[in-house]
Formats: structure tokens, C-alpha cells, sequence
């Protein structure tokens, strides 16, 4: 698909991503990489005299993980140098993600314009489902760059 042909996916949802184990061990090593200890995310004893009962992950846990999911079933861009995460327009974490819960993606296209010559600027509402739940963990508005040789 040429860059100019997304704007022919405007408004249309795309199809989800497989779903995605958050293990404990991952919320740990997160948690590591962020310095952020709290316990309702590694602790499972305290964590369990919470409402949630028991672990969660983190927001931005769960938020660093949509280019990866989204990319399983983003359209192949005809001569795609590189992406760029460039911002959030609107974020919400609408429910926790417990410990040894799984997720998906499911993505819908909002815009797309090319800025500059060969730098396209893609806008999409990504939702991420947690399988077995009514809500969704999250709903983000995400910008990317596309540059395109």
C-alpha cells in the first residue's frame, strides 16, 4: 500500500491483535526499569487485600505495548524508512490489568497526512481489550510519523 492510500482506511476498524499475556514476572521487570515498586504491582500478598486482589500492571505498562500489538495488523506502507512514535492526543486507563491477564488491540485509523514531503503523520484510536472483561484497560488517541523514501 502507498502512503497516500490510508487515507482510503480513515474511519474503518482494523482487525485486532492476537492476545497478550501480562505475567507477573513482566509487571517485575517493568517495575525494575521504571523504579516504580509499588505494591500493587509486585507485591501478591498486599496486593491481594486490595480491591483488585491482587497484582495489576502498570498503566504504562500496558500503554508501551500498542506499537508492538498494533503493528501485527497495520497495512504495509510501500518504502517505510522508519515510524515514530511522536504523542497522545487523549489517553484514558479505563481498568486495570491483573497479573496474568491477556490483551489485544484494536486500532482505528483517524488520519493521516502527509506533513512534509514523505513524512506522514498517522492519528489512530487504539483500544485495548482485556479478554474476559466488559471494559476496555485502556483507550488512547496515538500520533505516529511515517517516513516514507
Amino acid at each position: 500500500m502507498k502512503a497516500e492510500d490510508l487515507k482510503t482506511l480513515i474511519g474503518l476498524q482494523g482487525e485486532p491483535s492476537s492476545w497478550f499475556e501480562i505475567t507477573q514476572e513482566r509487571i517485575n521487570q517493568f517495575a525494575d526499569a521504571t523504579n516504580d515498586h509499588q505494591f500493587i504491582h509486585v507485591d501478591p500478598e498486599k496486593a491481594a487485600l486490595t480491591p483488585f486482589g491482587g497484582t495489576i500492571a502498570h498503566g504504562y505498562l500496558t500503554l508501551s505495548l500498542i506499537p508492538a500489538l498494533v503493528a501485527e495488523n497495520w497495512p504495509k506502507i510501500e518504502g517505510v524508512a522508519m515510524g515514530i512514535n511522536y504523542g497522545l492526543d487523549k489517553l484514558r486507563f479505563i481498568q486495570p490489568v491483573k497479573a496474568g491477564s491477556r490483551v489485544r488491540t484494536r486500532q482505528k485509523l483517524l488520519q493521516a497526512v502527509e506533513r512534509k514531503a514523505g513524512h506522514w503523520m498517522i492519528k489512530s484510536e487504539v483500544t485495548m481489550d482485556i479478554q474476559g472483561e466488559e471494559k476496555p484497560a485502556l483507550i488512547a488517541e496515538t500520533i505516529s510519523i511515517f517516513v516514507v523514501k
